[in-house]
C-alpha cells in the first residue's frame, strides 16, 4: 500500500480526484471526499467487494495512515457518499478513464492506431431488489442482473468506457451514444483505428455510427435466413487457406464499402473452432465478420484481427471477481455506477503502476496482490516518524525490492543516481 500511496502522489491523483467528485463536507467533522473515495479503492486493492469489507478495514490503523487520509470510512458513510450521486455526476466521475489514458504513447504503430473493443456482460444480483437490477438473459439463463457496456483498449489492456445499464437491457441498446462519449474522453493523443465487437453490436446504427467517426470497424453478423443460405454454397465458391480446416467466403455486402466474409471450419480438424453449427451443414461450424477494411486486408487477416477481441472477456472476468464489479451493488443505480467507475479506476491505475515498475507483462490483480500489497510487516513509530518494516526473507525477494524502492525514491526522468542502500 505504501507503493500504491507513493504512486499515486506522483500522478496527482487526489488533485483529480477531487476535481470530479461532486461532494463537499457538510460538517468540520465529515470526511474529505477525496478521502472517502481513496479509503474505498484501498479496500478493493485489499480485496473487498462490498462496502461492509470495505469498512473492516478500519481494524487496521496503519492503513489509514499509509494512504494519507484521515480513517478508512465506515459502512454508512461509504453508503451516504456514493447514495448522492446522480447521472451528471457519474459522467464527471466517468472522466477519469480519459485521464488514466493520458501516460499512454500514441500507438506502437502510429499509422493504424489503438483498437477499442466493445462488449456487453452481466453482473448477476440474486436478490434483485435494487434499481436498475431486472430479469435478462446470461449464461445462467433468466436471471436478475445489470448489463452494463465496457469498452476497452486492446494494446495496453486498459478500460476507456463503462456505462451501467437495466438487466433488460438489449446488447446494442445505446451502443452507438455509448461509443460516442467513450470516443470523445480519449486524450488527443491517443487515437483510435479500429472498433471490434459481437453480433451485439454489429446493428447498422453502431456501424453507420463508427463510419460517420471515420473509423474501421469488424462486428460479428448475426446469422440470419440470407446469410445461412450462403453458408450452404457448394465447395467451389469456398477458399481454402493456411490455417487447415479453415476455409473462407467474401461477397459483396448490401452497403457499398462494407464486406461480408464467410468463414467454415471443420470440426474434425478445429475441434477448438468457435461459431454456430448449422443442421443443413453438418461438421462445420460457421461465423460471419462484416467490416470496412479495404480489400488489402484479405478475409483470413480480417478473422484473425478479429480473434483479439475475445481477450477482452479476460478483463471482464478479472473485474468482476478481483476488482469487486460483481458484487458492488447498492440500492441507487447511480450509486452502484460510481462504485464500479472508481473500481475500473483501480484496474486502470494498477496497469499503470505496473509499466512504472517497469513490467512488461500485465499481472492481474491477483498476483500483483500477492507480490506486493499483501506483505507481512511491522508498523511503528521510531522517534516519532512513522516506518514500515517489510518481512523480506530471500535474496531474490530482497534485490526485488530494492529496485521498487530504488524506483519510487529516484528524482523523476534521472538515472544518475547512486544504488539503493537497504
Amino acid at each position: 500500500m505504501a507503493i500504491w500511496s507513493h504512486f499515486l502522489h506522483r500522478k496527482a491523483f487526489r488533485k483529480e480526484l477531487g476535481r470530479v467528485l461532486p461532494h463537499a463536507p457538510t460538517s468540520p467533522n465529515a470526511y474529505a471526499p477525496t478521502d472517502i473515495a481513496l479509503g474505498y479503492l484501498g479496500g478493493i486493492l485489499a480485496g473487498a467487494d462490498k462496502l461492509s469489507r470495505v469498512a473492516w478495514l478500519q481494524s487496521d490503523a496503519a492503513v489509514a495512515e499509509v494512504l494519507g487520509i484521515e480513517a478508512i470510512p465506515s459502512q454508512s458513510t461509504l453508503s451516504r457518499f456514493f447514495g448522492e450521486f446522480d447521472l451528471g455526476s457519474c459522467e464527471q466521475l466517468a472522466q477519469l478513464h480519459g485521464w488514466a489514458l493520458r501516460g499512454l504513447p500514441s500507438s506502437a504503430r502510429p499509422e493504424e492506431g489503438y483498437t477499442l473493443d466493445l462488449d456487453s456482460t452481466a453482473w448477476l444480483h440474486e436478490d434483485g431488489h435494487q434499481e436498475g437490477v431486472a430479469v435478462g438473459y446470461t449464461r445462467k439463463g433468466l436471471k436478475p442482473c445489470h448489463r452494463p457496456l465496457i469498452a476497452a483498449l486492446a494494446e495496453p489492456k486498459m478500460v476507456a468506457g463503462y456505462a451501467l445499464r437495466s438487466g433488460n437491457t438489449a446488447c446494442s441498446n445505446g451502443a452507438s451514444e455509448f461509443l460516442r462519449r467513450t470516443l470523445g474522453r480519449l486524450p488527443a493523443h491517443v487515437r483510435v483505428g479500429l472498433i471490434r465487437g459481437d453480433s451485439g453490436f454489429g446493428d447498422a446504427r453502431t456501424q453507420a455510427t463508427v463510419e460517420e467517426l471515420g473509423l474501421r470497424f469488424i462486428f460479428v453478423a448475426q446469422l440470419s435466413r440470407p446469410v445461412q443460405k450462403l453458408c450452404r454454397h457448394e465447395d467451389r465458391h469456398w477458399r481454402s487457406t493456411e490455417v487447415p480446416g479453415l476455409e473462407v467466403q467474401e461477397v459483396e455486402a448490401e452497403r457499398p464499402g462494407r464486406r461480408l466474409i464467410l468463414i467454415r471450419q471443420r470440426i474434425t480438424q478445429r475441434p477448438q473452432a468457435g461459431g454456430k453449427v448449422l443442421l443443413e451443414v453438418p461438421g462445420y461450424r460457421f461465423q460471419a465478420l462484416v467490416t470496412n477494411l479495404p480489400r488489402s486486408c484479405d478475409a483470413l487477416a480480417v478473422w484473425r484481427r478479429y480473434n483479439g477481441r475475445a481477450d477482452l472477456e479476460n478483463r471482464i472476468k478479472e473485474l468482476g471477481a478481483q476488482f469487486g464489479l460483481a458484487g458492488l451493488c447498492c440500492q441507487s443505480f447511480w450509486a452502484t455506477e460510481a462504485l464500479h467507475h472508481l473500481a475500473i479506476v483501480a484496474y486502470n491505475l494498477c496497469v499503470l503502476l505496473q509499466r512504472w515498475l517497469g513490467q512488461l507483462e500485465r499481472c492481474e490483480l491477483g498476483t500483483l496482490r500477492w507480490r506486493l500489497f499483501a506483505r507481512a510487516a511491522v508498523w511503528s513509530r521510531a522517534q516519532g516518524k512513522p516506518t514500515l518494516r517489510l518481512a523480506v526473507k530471500s535474496k531474490e525477494e530482497r534485490a526485488w525490492w530494492q529496485q521498487i524502492l530504488h524506483k519510487i525514491t529516484a528524482p523523476p526522468n534521472c538515472n544518475a543516481v547512486g544504488s539503493f542502500a537497504a
